[in-house]
């Protein structure tokens, strides 16, 4: 089966293309690199990761809800808790409306909105599952020894079920 390399870009339809361009670029930290008229990429330029926005002539409008079939939200990677206290006490000045970091046995998550409410997260691992990811990441393996391995790692309890032939 072919493999994709990893992320490249997530694309929103948006109500407002100023609006969300301030949000991505002022509060997310994200710099605009092109603008079609009806669409501009904002990209980070520490990793490439891009964010396409949008605005559709014929558009439905109206707010974004996870409730409808598509999008539920999209998690971002910070290095650390600490650094996810940062983007707290950053979203506060920036006059966000976000979750209390919420502590999980596999990370922390930090959850937010952007202006037409797509439900964004940030999230941080914890030392065990940043170890177990970078071990899975590092080492040359098949499809059948990762989930044992995870689940050596992780625990059986939280680990996906292996396929049924």
């Amino acid at each position: 089966m072919p493999r994709f390399a990893g992320a490249d870009h997530v694309a929103f339809s948006v109500t407002d293309l100023d609006v969300s361009e301030r949000f991505w670029t002022q509060v997310m930290g994200l710099l605009t690199v092109l603008d079609f008229g009806t669409g501009r990429l904002c990209m980070d330029t520490r990793t490439g990761f891009t964010v396409g926005l949008l605005r559709h002539p014929d558009a439905a409008g109206g707010a974004f809800t996870e409730l409808t079939t598509g999008l539920d939200h999209l998690g971002l990677e910070v290095s650390s808790r600490e650094e996810l206290v940062r983007w707290q006490e950053h979203l506060e000045a920036a006059g966000v409306e976000h979750s209390p970091i919420q502590d999980m046995p596999l990370g922390h998550h930090l959850n937010f909105r952007d202006p037409d409410g797509i439900a964004l997260e940030l999230t941080a691992s914890t030392e065990v599952y940043a170890a177990a990811l970078q071990q899975l990441r590092s080492r040359e393996m098949s499809d059948e020894e990762v989930l044992p391995a995870a689940e050596a790692m992780l625990g059986p309890e939280v680990v996906a079920r292996r396929p049924r032939p």
